[in-house]
Formats: structure tokens, C-alpha cells, sequence
């Protein structure tokens, strides 16, 4: 299972990160799309094509990334509060019962809607440019593919940790700002141990005589 999940896990990734470059297209397209408006009074018909199809497939095929590194939405209210055996049970349950039954669906459905386009050769209706956008439309069973793929790792990492206790180790990926600050200022705060802190807070009455004004008594 292990093996699989590294796979899964790499493969995820990889796919990740190649398309991350799609917000690099949208940005470039948007920005050259507002200085020729603006600047020139010249706007492209091609700019919000670009835009829409650049970040639908971000978002579409970063799904698997995501959920390889634990970072979709989760409504933890209670699910913080399980031990791990009974988190891994109730995501082994959930998966089963919501996950896979969607994607499989995803992909069923996008499978048809798909070879439809392909047939007509469908292009954009959202700018006369006529951009083909029948080949973009793959991106739908190719992300619902790669979700099962890692869907599959997923369940093998609640397998795991129902087997052995514990969460098998995330791999090392970036992490959010936010994330990061918070672990080290626990880190900060482990450092001092049972040790005492002081916590200055600033008499009003010294502050108005540093700065020259009367205290509260004499006003």
C-alpha cells in the first residue's frame, strides 16, 4: 500500500505543478488584456477565453494534488476532536459513501459531454474570437481520473492508520504561510518550557508623563 500511495502521491504532484504554470498563462493574458484597453484603447477578443480556460484546468486538474496533501475544505468541528482510528473510519466511510460514487460519476457524464464537444468541434460562444475549446474539455475526465488515482492512495492511508494508530507520514511539500508562522511561534512558545514570562503592559499614567501631557488625577 505504501508503494502505491508514493506513486499515487508523485504522480498527483507532478500533474500539479505542470499545470500550475496555467496561472502564469491567465496572468500574462489579463495583464496584456488590461494595459492594451486601457493604455491603447485596443482590447483583444481572445483575453477572456484565455482567462477562463487557463483556470478552469488549474482547477480542475489541481484537485488530486490537493487532496494528496490534505488541503481541500474540511469542516473539522468534531472530526479535530477524534482520535486518528476514528478519523480514518469515518473518512473510509465518507469516501465510499460521497467520493467515489461522485467522481465515477464526473466521469461517466463527462465522458459523454466530452465526445459531444469533439463531434462538433466546439468553439467559444463567449467572445467572437471562436476559440476551439473541445480539446480544453478533456480536462474534465482527465481530473476525474487522476481524483480516483489518489482517491485510491487515500483510502490506503486510512487503511493504515486503522491498522497501525496513526496517520502514515504526509510528504514534504510546500506549505501556507500562515501554517508555517503558526508552527513556529509554537515552536517559541515549547522553547521557554515551564518558564515564567512576563508581560509588560504599559501604565497610562507613566505614558501621558513621558509625553508630557497631565495624568488622568490632574486634568
Amino acid at each position: 500500500m505504501r508503494a502505491y500511495i508514493r506513486f499515487a502521491d508523485s504522480l498527483s504532484a507532478w500533474v500539479g505543478k505542470a499545470f500550475a504554470w496555467s496561472i502564469m498563462v491567465m496572468t500574462l493574458g489579463v495583464s496584456y488584456e488590461v494595459f492594451v484597453r486601457y493604455g491603447f484603447r485596443a482590447p483583444t477578443v481572445w483575453a477572456f477565453d484565455v482567462s477562463y480556460i487557463m483556470y478552469g484546468t488549474l482547477f480542475m486538474v489541481g484537485g488530486a494534488y490537493a487532496l494528496s496533501r490534505d488541503s481541500h475544505v474540511r469542516a473539522d468541528i468534531f472530526y479535530r476532536l477524534m482520535s486518528e482510528r476514528a478519523q480514518a473510519a469515518l473518512e473510509l466511510v465518507l469516501y465510499f459513501l460521497f467520493f467515489f460514487p461522485g467522481i465515477f460519476a464526473l466521469i461517466f457524464a463527462g465522458w459523454k459531454y466530452v465526445g459531444r464537444s469533439w463531434r462538433y468541434q466546439e468553439v467559444s460562444t463567449m467572445s467572437p474570437a471562436n476559440i476551439p475549446i473541445y480539446q480544453f474539455k478533456t480536462v474534465i475526465i482527465v481530473a476525474g481520473v487522476l481524483l480516483v488515482i489518489q482517491g485510491i492512495a487515500q483510502v490506503c492511508r486510512c487503511l493504515i492508520c486503522l491498522r497501525r494508530g496513526a496517520w502514515p507520514a504526509p510528504p514534504q511539500d510546500v506549505e501556507e504561510l500562515e501554517k508555517m508562522l503558526l508552527q513556529r511561534k509554537s515552536l517559541e512558545v515549547l522553547g521557554h518550557g515551564s518558564e515564567a514570562l512576563d508581560v509588560v503592559v504599559p501604565d497610562p499614567i507613566d505614558d501621558d508623563v513621558r509625553r508630557g501631557r497631565p495624568s488622568g488625577d490632574d486634568r
